[in-house]
């Protein structure tokens, strides 16, 4: 008997957790993702969460 293939059904965007949406950004800060993006191998929206989940943690309102 052969084994089958079980492919398990893809989720409604945004059930993996990740919400999308817009932002404007200054073009030097783009410049700068890009380059940390080169220097690092990650793209550019991996750079942001792993960023904002850094500023989050380390933030302090007063």
């Amino acid at each position: 008997m052969k084994e089958k293939l079980v492919i398990n059904k893809k989720g409604f965007k945004g059930e993996d957790g990740y919400k999308t949406f817009s932002i404007r950004i200054k073009e030097e800060t783009v410049e700068k993702l890009d380059e940390l993006s080169k220097e690092s191998n990650r793209s550019r929206n991996e750079l942001i969460n792993i960023l904002l989940d850094f500023a989050l943690e380390n933030c302090e309102v007063k």
